[in-house]
């Protein structure tokens, strides 16, 4: 009995606890976050060990760890023509290579921040492991930036290679050997090659699409310095701010290392012209249409031989160079009654030398949308219309006035650019949907408003480059009122459509709204011409003058607006900015950028001298107009602090 007693006294006492326990208010703790990276407690071989012969090697860390993206992180160098297996297995890195080990070779896996812990992710931090074939280890450092030679936007994940300088050293070791030490570009275009020997070198840059550790095609992106270089080191000292808290520091530390050089080298990366030429693809859209796209510019049009129907009926609109082709198939009879377009394509290739050579192939295109349904598509809407009109009789109780079907006739549209102003420097362009085969300026009339009066004046509407527009000139004024009218059937596209009548009005705006930008660049180029750009923010280019033999380039009519600057030196005179030659040793034509935006007013005239040559290429270009950002800096969460606060926040609210 009395065991009976004790045992409901135990019952009691846990069931007050634990209704205690659910009136306690407050959401439950996990325990202080794991804020610690991990640590490296040894490794098999020993970092740093020398006369290595195994190719297989184990890091040993003191928490189960991961690896993030260490296909794009983890850099083996020599660089391995079998890709090295690196892989996390709980608290260890295995790593496997499969290339035969070279003698007297120091040997680094460059890590990055690859490594965190397994379950906070805290980054371990830039770690490399070394070891070496030989019986010393090579300590010496390269480092530098990659740029992309046309814009100098930072290069990621491209490789950056030595090549030491000896006798057998040529003018196309980017095709034949593979580099001796190697690295990536991180997010910011940077590199640091590690493990190098002492000695003379000099650094290319590949974007290595096929894998094979050389140049060996015209799609890769390249970059090579022409310039040799010697490694170097002194012992250094740098600054390491101990912070109390975010906004207060504690203590500044002197912390001494060992500086190694070259630390700035500056590689442009370029494609090279002359790209390999194939036929990429090609599509019919509609009955009318045929497309081509090609991989590279071209010189001329290929040539098409009709098998079923008269090649004379195409009209080519190419782009600029070529590269895409839309071929307006004006044989309406032979679209309406045939889907099947059978012809023969001959077209410039490049073979497998690399030579471009003359390729004819025969082809059979059938549109995505055959003329049938597009006819069937016209007689629903001319149908749906039809009722519309029945209805709208109905309505209003009397016969609707006769109205053409807008489903039976095609009508060119046109559009006109800019529209409502313009600036007193710039023409009006009108675009057809169409390549445009007749224009009748007789049926044309050009106005400007005097007072209240539309006087005639003088024009010229004139083709452009573009084979779908054309350009209306006139000697304008400012602050005048403008109109340009164009009579139906005025203009003719090459399928037979007319425009509708056209009538737009714009106004010219006055110079008080515009200000204006005189820019001294202060290069030295012998006999080479300066082009100067005005860009957006978007990079593009706004405005382009050829600077004069002082340097000095004027750009008027500016909208008030921020803009960016750069210019190149045009080395050959062509006008435009042409890329390297490696075969050549031939470099890219040299760029710069203004460091920071030119903000422009309405009415103000702004003088700028410009000296490129004085601000280090890496820190020219403004972070505004630069599309490839810096990698995101990993580092530990300090999600103690952030629970500390909220306990901190709950027990004040608590007590109040």
């Amino acid at each position: 009995m009395a065991k009976n007693v004790k045992k409901g006294h135990l019952l009691a006492a846990s069931a007050l606890l634990l209704l205690a326990a659910c009136a306690s208010i407050g959401s439950p703790d996990g325990g202080i976050y794991d804020e610690i990276p991990p640590k490296v407690v040894g490794s098999n071989p020993m970092d740093k060990s020398t006369g290595i012969t195994s190719r297989k090697m184990q890091i040993f860390f003191n928490e189960f760890i991961k690896l993030e993206n260490a296909n794009e992180k983890v850099i083996v160098s020599p660089p391995q023509l079998e890709p090295a297996n690196i892989r996390a297995d709980g608290k260890r890195v295995k790593i496997t290579l499969f290339d035969s080990l070279q003698a007297n070779t120091t040997y680094t896996i460059d890590f990055g921040d690859a490594i965190t812990d397994n379950n906070e992710g805290n980054p371990m931090g830039n770690y490399t492991y070394t070891f070496s074939t030989g019986d010393a280890i090579d300590t010496m450092e390269v480092a530098g930036t990659v740029l992309n030679a046309e814009d100098l936007e930072p290069v990621k994940g491209m490789l950056v290679g030595l090549y030491p300088v000896d006798s057998v050293l040529s003018d196309t070791v980017l095709r034949e050997r593979v580099f001796s030490r190697v690295s990536r570009t991180n997010g910011s275009g940077q590199f640091s090659i590690k493990g190098v020997k002492a000695g003379r070198y000099f650094a290319c840059a590949l974007d290595d699409k096929d894998g094979n550790l050389l140049f060996s095609q015209k799609s890769e992106r390249i970059a090579f310095m022409t310039d040799t270089f010697t490694t170097s080191c002194k012992p250094d000292v740098r600054m390491d701010t101990i912070w109390r808290d975010s906004t207060h520091y504690d203590s500044i530390r002197v912390i001494p290392y060992t500086h190694y050089y070259p630390d700035n080298l500056v590689l442009e990366a370029f494609l090279e012209a002359g790209q390999d030429q194939h036929l990429l693809k090609m599509e019919r859209p509609d009955p009318d249409v045929l497309r081509l796209f090609f991989t590279a510019p071209a010189d001329t049009l290929p040539v098409i031989r009709g098998l079923n129907f008269d090649e004379k009926c195409l009209v080519p609109d190419a782009s600029l160079h070529f590269d895409t082709i839309t071929y307006w198939i004006t044989d309406t009879a032979f679209t309406h009654s045939e889907d099947t377009l059978k012809f023969e394509l001959t077209f410039l290739e490049t073979d497998s030398t690399g030579t471009l050579q003359p390729h004819t192939e025969t082809y059979e295109e059938v549109p995505r949308v055959t003329w049938q349904k597009i006819l069937k598509e016209q007689e629903k809407k001319t149908e749906d219309w039809r009722k519309q009109r029945e209805k709208r009789a109905k309505r209003s109780k009397e016969p609707l006035p006769p109205e053409e079907n807008p489903f039976t006739k095609t009508l060119l549209d046109i559009s006109a650019k800019p529209s409502g102003s313009i600036d007193p420097n710039q023409n009006v362009h009108y675009t057809a949907k169409e390549p445009i085969a007749r224009v009748d300026t007789s049926r044309m009339r050009f106005f400007i408003k005097v007072d209240t009066v539309w006087q005639p004046e003088p024009f010229l509407f004139l083709p452009d480059r573009d084979v779908k527009s054309y350009t209306l000139y006139a000697e304008w004024e400012e602050k005048r009122q403008y109109r340009f009218e164009v009579d139906s059937a005025a203009i003719v596209g090459v399928m037979g459509n007319s425009c509708r009548s056209i009538k737009t009005e714009f106004t010219v705006k006055g110079e008080d709204a515009f200000g204006s930008l005189f820019v001294h660049v202060l290069l030295p180029t012998d006999s080479a011409k300066i082009v100067v750009q005005l860009l957006n923010k978007g990079d593009k280019v706004l405005a382009e003058r050829v600077a004069d033999k002082d340097g000095r380039a004027d750009f008027f009519y500016l909208k008030p607006t921020d803009y960016y600057m750069r210019c190149f030196i045009d080395e050959n005179g062509s006008g435009i900015w042409d890329t390297g030659d490696y075969s050549a040793g031939l470099q890219p034509e040299r760029v710069f950028y203004f460091p920071q935006p030119i903000r422009v007013k309405a009415k103000w005239d702004i003088e700028q001298d410009w000296a490129p040559l004085e601000i280090p290429r890496t820190k020219q270009k403004p972070m505004e107009i630069t599309k490839q950002k810096p990698d995101k800096q990993r580092s530990v969460k300090n999600r103690n602090e952030e629970r500390a606060r909220k306990k901190l926040e709950e027990k004040q609210g608590k007590r109040s």
